[in-house]
């Protein structure tokens, strides 16, 4: 693998801490101790420019590469059965937040290397993180690299820092900093970014969290290896820490407010560029989102883990 370029990697001692929070979002709690054995993870997001030494090693189409199979999309426009995927498209003006259709757009010959049209490109954008990955993509980027994607405590755990229960990477005080902590949402969502905003930005343009991990709140969202349900398991409520947790089985990731999609869920990390506090304030280490296995989109990316050395 002595082409391969890799991150850095950082590693996490074993630790038992509070996952999870019952102060925000339904989808986080209950809030509840586990544990997890000593890991190493990337100091940084997957960027463009690993990800294109993978696709050139290995000759790799990603899922939005593909071309689509319309017995999987019933009733769906013809125009939206070629490759492509879901690109962030500014609105015009303020609008209302409980449809964000308004600000996603199905873009037809939008991949990772193409990341808002086949007019696109990430010159100049080589340390970016890469997006526009399914789950699918992401696995076999690790798998390629000798490494795995974290679970969902894995992550979590490195995220926080050592700060255990506080509410941010970098503790418990709101975004009150100059430069600000992280790439989030600053301006008016979704239309109107501050300046240097609405955007990802390279890795590593904002300080590390004390484990010495970058971008662990917003950028991008990142993938886990764990299937996502509405809630944190209820029985690690109880005396003794889980060590090393799971999420649930694949048959229960299924979104049951739309069976029409057969298409199982996975559970993202860490929130992205789009996260605005009046609508998303999921830039901190507790919170989850679910996303189809077979959907990238232009604000989801990934890291990778290692085994530590020594550990069981």
């Amino acid at each position: 693998m002595d082409t391969v370029t890799v991150s850095d990697v950082r590693r996490i001692p074993a630790q038992t801490f509070t996952m999870g929070s019952d102060r925000h979002y339904p989808e986080e709690g209950p809030a509840h101790r586990v544990a997890v054995d000593a890991f190493a993870i990337e100091a940084y997001q997957v960027t463009n420019e690993q990800f294109t030494t993978f696709v050139r090693d290995t000759g790799y189409v990603t899922v939005a590469e593909r071309p689509l199979n319309p017995a999987d999309f019933p009733g769906a426009p013809a125009e939206n059965l070629q490759p492509g995927s879901m690109v962030f498209t500014p609105t015009r003006g303020p609008v209302d937040l409980r449809h964000l259709s308004q600000w996603w757009t199905w873009t037809v010959g939008a991949s990772w290397h193409r990341p808002t049209g086949p007019a696109s490109t990430i010159a100049g954008r080589e340390r970016h993180p890469v997006v526009h990955v399914a789950h699918e993509d992401a696995a076999a980027y690790a798998q390629w690299a000798g490494r795995s994607l974290p679970t969902e405590a894995q992550w979590e755990a490195a995220a926080r820092g050592g700060l255990d229960q506080a509410e941010f990477t970098w503790g418990d005080i709101p975004d009150a900093e100059s430069p600000p902590p992280a790439n989030y949402w600053h301006g008016d969502f979704p239309w109107r970014a501050d300046p240097g905003y609405g955007t990802t930005t390279a890795v590593g343009s904002y300080r590390p969290n004390d484990y010495g991990l970058f971008d662990m709140a917003g950028n991008v969202w990142e993938w886990t290896a764990d299937w996502y349900a509405d809630r944190h398991d209820d029985t690690a409520q109880s005396c003794c820490a889980p060590r090393n947790p799971r999420g649930p089985g694949m048959a229960e990731s299924f979104d049951p407010r739309q069976p029409q999609f057969r298409v199982p869920r996975r559970v993202i990390k860490g929130g992205s560029f789009l996260c605005a506090d009046i609508y998303c304030r999921r830039y901190r280490p507790a919170a989850r989102r679910p996303q189809m296995v077979d959907t990238g989109m232009s604000h989801i990316g990934f890291r990778c883990v290692e085994a530590a050395p020594g550990s069981e």
